[in-house]
Formats: structure tokens, C-alpha cells, sequence
């Protein structure tokens, strides 16, 4: 960068020590290079004056020249007004103003020729402009204002201290125009020709000075290009990085466990996906390169099978495994899994988890650090620093998002060679998202779901039919299935006007009374071990309802359940609707999920519900999740660090982020360290943007 753009904002013409402090502290903007990335969201063409005779209602603003004829000033108090009449030979219309009007009546007068600009309006069978941006024509005729004006975002601070988007878009003009002003090309030639760049210089000189609109689409073009190329050059020189680096646990056979398990042990046949999935975690771990597997698939898509056999991957070859899931129940449910697997084979697999109790946390500590241990279960205590593997070989992860960057590094960054990550989660991620926040994961999808499986019927229902859906409900239970009732939360609030879940219990009880009903209640207030009681009462059969907040949406597999209720379903995620219809449906029994919601709706809840009536296919709840929401919402992509995207968008631009990802992986397969002559400027480029930032998912 050059030292003009290195220059503080307030040595800058219109800025000035009072407008740069407010800049930096709200904009934090403080070069002018700061100034010239604070990019327009959109832009006027000011460059066409229209007749007074064309205006019409509409919901752009225009641009008129005329001379005033007279000005007026009408009522008292609040509603004192300023009119002023411009004609321009082909019509007149009024403009009014009903804030500034003394400053106003001083500018205005009825020789000069003004320009105007503002949105028209109809008002009693005429036209008119409320508060017109006014220019006398003799200063208006110069380029700085008949031209194509950016508009910039703006805090309501800036605009209370007259820091307005007139400024702004001068000060940017004046910046761009000037004679010192450049930006270093960083872009090989091949790479601008190919695919039809601007350099770098016109891209900024063009977004914020455009002549024509055809400047605007290069200009935006060329910038969304460059922060989509940048994401991905984090995410795939991360990935080639891990490949040519981080040595991986050779897992070289299949062997007795594996193959004594799938031939005597598997009660059933594995689905192609899964199969599919095996195949490609085979293909990693044999490679002497560590491993760094996304496994994504729907709720009871079986992912913890696929688990399973990469653990025993694992302990075929004389490595110990372990499995971290985010809740102290999602834990519980996978211990009781693998449990009942590992005795099938002999194997020694135990749970370590907050609540384990100092003497057997001790035990399992010197077992696991001894190699008595194949296998662990937990939670965030398996990453605490008393715990130390013998010999780690395979590292799964559950709900991967709900942990740290630096969490999960905790369980691999010690062993050397570097134990095998696999990660999972029950939320499908659309491709725009696992190219992006996932982008240095390889990814794998269980896409089918197994067979006998029965689509879980969706309807949605008005609180009003309550008592509708409390018969149905009941006439399951009678019929010796099981219920779930969920609600969004614990205790009442004065501001949000729905039901939570212990207010709602006295209503519940009188559709299934005490004792022919057992209820079980269960949220995230309650102690560890009485919220484990009361799953396990349901989990058994001993209660024929839970009650629950959102704590059931992982973690939770009662086959005999097939009727989940959600209270005020309109506010939920649709990710989160889709996750809690997947704790139904989980044995070859018809399931059923049933919103409930107000008489009100969002247009965007309307669609959420739309959706979930219409597809139980979670890869297509999920693209349409990322589309209402925005990638920026979705679990994972907060913490990631990597979404700090300005004008560009995962989902508009996905066509640009596929073009970007493919121009990535084309160098670094050619030129993994930028060595070559053309890169020069590539690989000083990202040596200033990574300087400082190290970003990582999984390490």
C-alpha cells in the first residue's frame, strides 16, 4: 500500500480532528485506505434531470432543475411548515419541509435556478417533495454532483453529528480522483484475463466514482472476486497445509474388531451412503496424513455406526479412540451405544464426563494413560489437562459447533504423530457453507436414510385446536406410544407473549390427568442428574410425555415416542424445528410433528413452516434455513472468524464462490508455496492479510 493511502483520514479535505474521531470510533475507519474499503451498498444515478411534467409516484428518488416561484411558510408549532413552488417551464410542484426551515428560507430565493432531488409523492391530486436535497445549478452544474452518487451505511451517531452521506461520498470521491491514489495489483494477469477483472485501481475508483452503471458491475464484480478468493485461500492453504505438515496415525489394516463386528454383530444392513462414507475415511486414515473429516447427515441417518467402525479403525491398529459430544446427556446416549458394542467384542470402553466422581475419574485417568482403555466417551472433561491417551489414534467430535476452535484442538495438538479427526453433525450443511466454513474439512454426506424408515407427517396447527391435537396425542398414547411436548421457555416473560413449559404444565394435566398420566418434565435449569433420571423414566416407558425445552433437540433416542408437539413453533429456527422432528420418526411406526403456533405470523415463519410441511429432506431445510437467516446466523459460522465478507454473499454469489474455490485449488495444486515469479505479488498479498490471524477450525 502507498503512503498516500496510509494517511490519516483527518489530513483529508472535508474531515478534519472532530469528523476523523467520529469516523474512527464508529466506522473505525482511520487511513484513507480504511476510508476507500468502506464500500457504497448501493447507488443514484444523478446524472438525469427529469421535466416536472413526467414526475410520477414512484419509489426512486429523481432529479429536477427549475426556479422557485414562491415560498411560503403555513401553521404554528409542530406543525409550522416550509412550501416552496418550482417550476421548470413544463409543470410545477411543491416542496415542503417540516424540520430546518429558517435555515432553509435563507437558502432558497426566487432568481437562482436550483437543483432538486427526493422522492415524489402524491398528495391531494398533485405531487410533491418533503425535505429535497436543494443545490443552487450554478454549484451543482460540476461533476462532484451530477454524477452517479454512492450511498454508504451510516450510524445514527454520524448523522447526528452532520456526518452526513454527502460527506462521505465526497470525501471517498476525492480520495479515488486523486492523482497520488493507487492500488498494488496482486492478481497474476492470467488470473485477471480469465476471468474478467478490472485491476485493482479501476475496482475502487469505480465503485466509489462511477460513470456509468456498466463501472459499478466491473467495480463490484472484481471486489466480490477478491474477498471470496481470499476466504478461500484461508480455508484451502490451511487444507494443503494440514496435507504437506501434520503427519497422521497410520491406521494400515482392517482388522479382527472391524471385520468381527461387521460379519457377527451389525443387526443390520449398512446403507450405500454409509458405506460410501467408510470407504472415503478408509482412504484418509491409511495415508500417514492426518485426517480431517466433516460427516454430515440428517437426524437417525446413522452417523454413530459410521463413528463406531472408524473407532475401530483405530483399536485394529493398536490406537485408542475417543468420542467428545457437547452435553452431558448426548454423552450418556452414546456411551450406552458404544457400550453395548464394545462388550459384543471385549473391549474396554468407559464415560468421563463433569459429573464423574473423583475416584472413578481417577481410575479411568490411569487406565486411559496406561492403554487399558480402547475407547472414551465424553464431554468437554476429555479435554481438560489431567487427561492423557496412551496412544490416540482417532478423535470424533459431536455437534462440532457447539465446541471451541481451541477446545477441539485440545484433544490432537499433543500427539505427534497427529491422531485422526472425524467430525460430525446432525445439522446438513449447504454446499455454499461447507465450502466456506468447513472449507478445510474434507466433507462426506449420509444422504439416505435407512431402510423401513417412514417420513415423519408435518402439520401445522393453531393454538386455537389445541384440545384437537390433545386427542390425537392422547389416542397414541393409548395406543402405547409416547409423546413430546416442547416449549421455547422456562419461565414466564412479560415481554414475549407465548407459553413456556412450567406455565403450561396445569394445562396439559387436565387433558392427561395424574396418575393414568405419567409426565415427565425436563429443561436446562434442572441438576445433571435429575434431568438423566427423567429422560431415563421416558427413555424406559415409565412416563408417557415429556415436557421439555430445547435441551431434547440432541440427544435423546426413544423409538417408542412418535408424536412431538411444538409450542409456539413460529419461534423456532427452521434448522431447530427440523432437529427437534428428527427426535420422532427413529423405528419403523408412523411419527407425526405438530406446530402449533399463533393466529400471527411472519412471512418468514409462514416459510419456515411451509418448508417443514412440505420436505423432511434436511439438506433442503438447511439451504433454505441459510437463505432466511444468512450464513452469518447459522451454528459455527460466529466463532469461525472467516465470514467477514463486505459486499459479497455465500448464497447470491455461490456461482462466484465455486469460480473463486476452483482458481484457489488450481494454484496451490500448482504452486502450494507461491514460489513462482508471478506469484510474487499473490504471496505478499496474503503474507499482510494472514499476518497476525491465525485461523483454524479444527487445529
Amino acid at each position: 500500500m502507498n503512503d498516500f493511502l496510509n494517511t490519516s483520514i483527518e489530513f483529508i479535505k472535508g474531515v478534519g480532528p472532530k469528523r476523523a474521531e467520529l469516523l474512527q470510533t464508529e466506522l473505525g475507519i482511520f487511513t484513507l485506505w480504511d476510508m476507500v474499503n468502506h464500500f457504497p451498498f448501493r447507488h443514484e444515478d444523478r446524472t438525469t434531470i427529469l421535466p416536472i411534467s413526467s414526475v410520477q409516484n414512484t419509489e426512486h428518488s429523481i432529479q429536477l432543475r427549475g426556479k422557485i416561484e414562491r415560498i411560503t411558510k403555513e401553521g404554528t408549532g409542530r406543525g409550522k411548515r416550509l412550501k416552496a413552488y418550482l417550476n421548470d417551464g413544463t409543470g410545477k410542484l411543491e416542496l415542503v419541509w417540516f424540520k430546518g426551515i429558517d435555515w432553509m428560507e435563507k437558502k432558497l430565493n426566487t432568481t437562482d435556478q436550483f437543483l432538486i432531488h427526493g422522492k415524489p409523492q402524491a398528495f391531494k391530486g398533485s405531487f410533491n417533495i418533503v425535505h429535497p436535497e436543494v443545490v443552487v445549478w450554478d454549484d451543482a452544474s460540476n461533476h462532484t454532483q451530477m454524477r452517479i452518487k454512492p450511498i454508504y451505511s451510516l450510524t445514527e451517531m454520524l448523522k447526528k453529528r452532520g456526518l452526513d452521506n454527502k460527506i462521505l461520498s465526497q470525501v471517498t470521491y476525492s480520495i479515488v480522483n486523486d492523482s497520488r491514489f493507487s492500488v498494488q495489483e496482486f492478481l497474476p494477469a492470467s488470473i485477471l484475463k480469465e476471468n474478467g477483472l478490472i485491476n485493482l485501481s479501476n475496482a475502487y475508483k469505480h465503485i466509489h466514482s462511477p460513470k456509468s452503471g456498466d463501472d459499478i458491475d466491473h467495480a463490484i464484480h472484481r471486489i466480490k472476486f477478491n474477498e471470496l478468493f481470499n476466504l478461500q485461500y484461508k480455508i484451502l492453504s490451511r487444507k494443503t497445509e494440514v496435507k504437506m505438515k501434520v503427519k497422521g496415525v497410520v491406521l494400515a489394516q482392517i482388522g479382527t474388531y472391524f471385520n468381527s463386528f461387521y460379519t457377527n454383530h451389525l443387526a443390520f444392513d449398512l446403507t450405500n451412503a454409509q458405506k460410501r462414507v467408510l470407504k472415503e475415511i478408509r482412504g484418509d486414515v491409511k495415508r500417514g496424513i492426518q485426517m480431517n473429516r466433516l460427516v454430515q447427515g440428517d437426524v437417525g441417518s446413522g452417523k454413530t455406526i459410521v463413528a463406531w467402525f472408524a473407532m475401530l479403525m483405530a483399536i485394529d491398529n493398536g490406537f485408542q479412540a475417543c468420542l467428545m459430544a457437547p452435553t452431558e446427556i448426548l454423552a450418556q446416549q452414546h456411551y450406552e451405544s458404544l457400550l453395548e458394542y464394545g462388550e459384543m467384542l471385549n473391549l474396554n470402553i468407559t464415560l468421563l464426563t463433569g459429573s464423574t466422581k473423583s475416584k472413578a475419574k481417577k481410575e479411568v485417568l490411569e487406565q486411559l494413560s496406561s492403554g487399558k482403555l480402547n475407547a472414551i466417551i465424553g464431554t468437554h472433561a476429555l479435554i481438560e489437562d489431567p487427561v492423557k491417551f496412551q496412544n490416540l489414534g482417532m478423535c470424533i467430535i459431536d455437534e462440532q459447533h457447539r465446541f471451541g476452535v481451541a477446545q477441539r484442538a485440545k484433544l490432537w495438538t499433543q500427539y505427534n504423530p497427529a491422531p485422526h479427526v472425524l467430525v460430525m453433525t446432525a445439522t446438513p450443511i449447504p454446499r455454499t457453507l461447507a465450502m466456506t466454513v468447513y472449507g478445510d474439512l474434507d466433507v462426506s454426506a449420509i444422504d439416505e436414510m435407512p431402510p423401513g424408515r417412514l417420513p415423519v407427517r408435518t402439520v401445522h396447527k393453531y393454538k386455537s385446536q389445541f384440545t384437537e391435537v390433545a386427542l390425537f396425542a392422547e389416542q397414541q398414547v393409548k395406543a402405547g406410544k409416547q409423546v413430546y411436548i416442547v416449549y421455547p421457555l422456562i419461565h414466564e416473560s412479560d415481554k414475549l407473549d407465548y407459553q413456556d413449559l412450567m406455565s403450561a404444565y396445569d394445562n396439559i394435566i387436565r387433558y392427561f390427568p395424574l396418575p393414568e398420566y405419567q409426565i415427565s418434565l425436563v429443561h436446562g435449569k434442572l441438576k445433571a442428574a435429575d434431568k438423566e433420571a427423567e429422560m431415563k423414566r421416558f427413555k424406559e416407558g415409565k412416563t408417557q410425555i415429556m415436557m421439555a425445552t430445547t435441551v431434547i433437540e440432541v440427544g435423546v433416542n426413544v423409538p417408542n415416542a412418535n408424536v412431538m408437539i411444538i409450542e409456539n413453533s413460529e419461534r423456532f429456527g427452521l434448522s431447530q424445528l427440523h432437529q427437534l422432528r428428527g427426535r420422532v420418526g427413529r423405528s419403523a411406526a408412523q411419527a407425526y410433528c405438530i406446530m402449533l403456533s399463533g393466529s400471527k405470523l411472519s412471512n418468514t415463519a409462514k416459510q419456515r413452516i411451509r418448508a417443514m410441511e412440505s420436505t423432511t429432506d434436511g439438506f433442503e431445510i438447511a439451504a433454505l434455513d441459510m437463505k432466511l437467516r444468512g450464513p452469518g446466523e447459522i451454528d459455527g459460522t460466529k466463532q469461525s472468524g472467516i465470514m467477514d465478507l463486505n459486499l459479497s454473499d455465500i448464497v447470491k454469489d455461490e456461482e462466484l464462490l465455486y469460480i473463486t474455490r476452483k482458481v484457489v485449488s488450481d494454484l496451490l495444486e500448482n504452486d502450494p508455496n507461491l514460489e513462482l515469479s508471478g506469484h510474487r505479488g499473490l504471496k505478499e498479498h496474503f503474507q499482510k492479510i494472514m499476518r497476525g490471524k491465525v485461523w483454524r477450525r479444527i487445529s
